[in-house]
């Protein structure tokens, strides 16, 4: 039929949700042309960005001090709550101040969505400290204000808005119960009872960033999400940011995390049926 299918993709990342490691099976399959892209255009080689994921990559610590004009901090802080206090007082005011960026540039990213330290209660912190409206429409335990920023996280074809659609919210209207939210210029307004298509996305969890990027990335790294610290994950939470990464926790749960492989290890079939060879 003269078509072809290229597929794009970063072993190294997190896998599917669901079943298989489709990508990482054609790669070793050695039945498909495979070509690695090792340039890196988000940063400048150089970039302590860059040095950090590689080494991460490779199975190693990666350097945790913290020089004047480095793009990559590690700040030690073992207590939960205390982390979290952290990453508002960050996010509020130390790094627009320090960067000139507003917070709308600055991205928490999170292992897991419940906790101290998970999505969902970093999002009400965060909303709290940083959007002065109150007023707003309460759905599924998140109030959603005028100028809060949003995540879709269902597809919605009829509305153009898809899982991981990051917005702001233009409009409330307390009257008739709706919103308004603004996605890259599409206008989407939502009923209330539609409303448990969004989160609030001031933090949200590294899965859900995937494909994305951000100026400023900052993550807590705590033993509090031990089941979900490996190596990919992390990586993958490294990867996104353009400008500044800051982890914040203990360097035991980077190193523990740097270790487990764990979610590689997938029983599946495909390698064996693309190459037969394989199986023997």
């Amino acid at each position: 039929l003269g078509m072809r299918l290229i597929l794009v993709g970063d072993i190294d990342q997190l896998p599917s949700v669901g079943a298989g490691n489709v990508l990482r099976d054609i790669i070793d399959s050695e039945r498909i042309p495979v070509i690695r892209l090792v340039r890196i255009f988000r940063q400048a080689q150089s970039s302590r960005i860059v040095m950090s994921a590689h080494a991460i990559n490779q199975g190693k610590l990666p350097d945790l001090s913290n020089g004047k004009d480095t793009d990559f901090f590690f700040i030690t802080v073992e207590d939960a709550t205390q982390v979290a206090d952290k990453i508002v007082e960050l996010v509020k005011d130390r790094l627009p101040k320090a960067y000139h960026m507003p917070t709308s540039k600055i991205q928490v990213l999170t292992p897991m969505q419940r906790g101290v330290v998970g999505a969902a209660n970093l999002n009400v912190m965060l909303q709290g400290a940083i959007n002065p409206t109150k007023e707003g429409l309460n759905r599924g335990g998140y109030m959603f204000c005028k100028g809060d920023r949003v995540m879709q996280i269902r597809n919605n074809y009829d509305k153009n808005v898809f899982n991981g659609d990051l917005g702001y919210i233009m409009e409330v209207d307390m009257e008739e119960r709706t919103l308004t939210a603004n996605f890259d210029d599409n206008l989407v307004e939502y009923e209330v009872q539609e409303l448990d298509e969004l989160s609030l996305a001031y933090a949200t969890t590294i899965h859900k960033s995937q494909g994305s990027e951000y100026p400023i990335v900052v993550m807590p790294v705590l033993m509090n999400h031990y089941v979900m610290l490996q190596r990919n994950l992390i990586y993958t939470g490294i990867t996104r940011a353009k400008k500044i990464c800051v982890l914040i926790g203990t360097a035991k749960a980077l190193a523990y995390a740097i270790r487990n492989m764990a979610v590689l290890k997938r029983n599946t079939k495909l390698k064996q049926r693309l190459n037969p060879a394989l199986a023997e």
